[in-house]
């Protein structure tokens, strides 16, 4: 059973909100990152609050900014916007040590929030992580007219196989990036990782995740890859895998 009560608001020195929802629990405890345009009433965030109150393990869950419940417009989103907000929610939503999991982009800001929290990140669990997709995904397999779009007006509107409504590219957005990306030099991530990746992924290719782990400094790395999983691996074998990746992960960490 999830949660039907309306989000609680965490406000930002600017006076932006952040919408979330908590549970009480034991540690580590558990926080989920979103990816690019998804909101915290997706089909993982969902699972996973199900399986932390069915074991009693704390859970945030959140939407970024001009995201979901969350205030602020999309467009003016970025990389490290989106980064601050998840760092805001461990340093004053969550309590003690966290296993972060990141979907998609959240993978990148899961990465980014563990070099900025060290000492709070026990442990990461990416699925289908895409950092530096803002310059490895878009940026560089974009053709030269939509690079001139972007160049020319600032916004591109990227059709999306999973919505009616576009993707908004911004400028910002590509240029932004380029300050937090990680893949082009080690990557001082200690902590134990999982990844999760689908190999029938059509926008986070299961190579990228092959970068990731040449990048990373941690040696308790372990990639679980789906021959037929898609980018979303929401499907009911996918779900199973996600919590019990974490709950074994949880494990480890609360005997270490």
């Amino acid at each position: 059973m999830t949660s039907t009560q309306p989000p609680s608001i965490l406000t930002r020195p600017d006076g932006a909100t952040i919408a979330y929802h908590a549970l009480e629990g034991k540690t580590p405890g558990v926080i989920f990152c979103g990816g690019f345009k998804s909101d915290m009433t997706g089909t993982k965030a969902l699972a996973l609050e199900a399986y932390c109150r069915e074991t009693g393990r704390a859970f945030v869950r959140f939407d970024y900014f001009g995201h979901g419940g969350s205030s602020g417009a999309f467009e003016d989103g970025t990389i490290g916007r989106w980064t601050d907000d998840a760092v805001a929610v461990i340093d004053e939503v969550a309590e003690g040590p966290q296993v972060v999991v990141g979907s998609s982009m959240g993978g990148w800001i899961m990465l980014l929030a563990a070099l900025a929290r060290p000492l709070r990140v026990a442990g990461l669990v990416g699925i289908a992580p895409a950092p530096d997709f803002t310059d490895d995904l878009m940026w560089d397999a974009f053709p030269p007219e939509i690079r001139a779009t972007l160049e020319r007006d600032g916004v591109y509107h990227e059709p999306s196989q999973y919505s009616d409504e576009p993707y908004t590219i911004t400028m910002t957005l590509i240029e932004e990036g380029r300050r937090h990306l990680l893949l082009g030099q080690p990557i001082a991530v200690t902590c134990p990782v999982r990844i999760l990746h689908g190999m029938n992924d059509p926008d986070v290719p299961w190579r990228h995740s092959l970068k990731l782990i040449d990048a990373l400094q941690s040696e308790d790395v372990t990639v679980t890859y789906v021959k037929s999983g898609d980018h979303r691996l929401s499907e009911p074998g996918d779900i199973l895998r996600l919590t019990t990746t974490v709950d074994a992960l949880c494990r480890d960490l609360a005997t270490a």
